[in-house]
């Protein structure tokens, strides 16, 4: 996992950019019972993820990440899937600095909260996230509100693009160590935006 950095990582496409989780009152319900057709493993690649400190501005791009999960094809509550593996690759930062990623505490849940009967979209939160990135000299943690705490993640999955978006959350940054050059500090905010397009389509509904 050289040369990879979680540019969501995590973080979830599980998940969408702030405007996609916006859903009319009149046709958004609460996912209480879903399907999804036809389940089971699922794989999905973005193209260039990114992780932003919100303090700082700095942003991690990557060139691509792969996800990998399993969608029960029908439920009751909150969970509809879980993600069980995550990689990026070729990611860098300012000046160049190439970083690695390891995604800690798989494997991370997708939580289904509403589903828009008009858009064919579910919006949900991705939770568990956590994730280390090592560069040349600099290495961060990431997880939520505290050190120990996992992140959780907003975002959707659009039926019509078969695509998870990852937008937003609770991320923040912290053991930061080595010569980070105050591009990433301490208890930093984060976000991670990412749009994962499944290999294969899976339609998720709600009566």
């Amino acid at each position: 996992m050289r040369k990879t950095v979680k540019g969501a990582l995590v973080a979830a496409a599980a998940l969408s950019a702030a405007a996609g989780l916006a859903l009319a009152p009149a046709t958004a319900t609460t996912t209480a019972t879903w399907t999804a057709s036809p389940g089971g493993a699922w794989t999905a690649k973005a193209a260039s993820p990114k992780l932003t400190d919100t303090r700082t501005g700095t942003k991690l791009t990557c060139s691509s990440s792969a996800a990998a999960g399993v969608l029960a094809p029908t439920g009751d509550g909150l969970p509809i899937s879980t993600i069980t593996s995550v990689t990026w690759a070729s990611c860098t930062g300012p000046l160049g600095i190439t970083f690695s990623v390891t995604a800690q505490n798989l494997p991370w849940g997708i939580n289904a909260l509403t589903y828009n009967s008009t858009t064919g979209v579910t919006t949900g939160t991705l939770t568990g996230v956590k994730a280390h990135i090592s560069g040349a000299g600099c290495t961060a943690d990431f997880a939520g509100p505290t050190s120990t705490t996992p992140a959780t993640l907003t975002g959707t999955y659009n039926n019509a693009g078969n695509t998870l978006t990852v937008s937003g959350g609770d991320l923040h940054a912290y053991n930061v160590s080595g010569s980070c050059l105050g591009l990433l500090n301490n208890g930093d905010p984060a976000t991670y935006n990412a749009a994962y397009v499944l290999s294969a389509p899976q339609v998720i509904t709600s009566p």
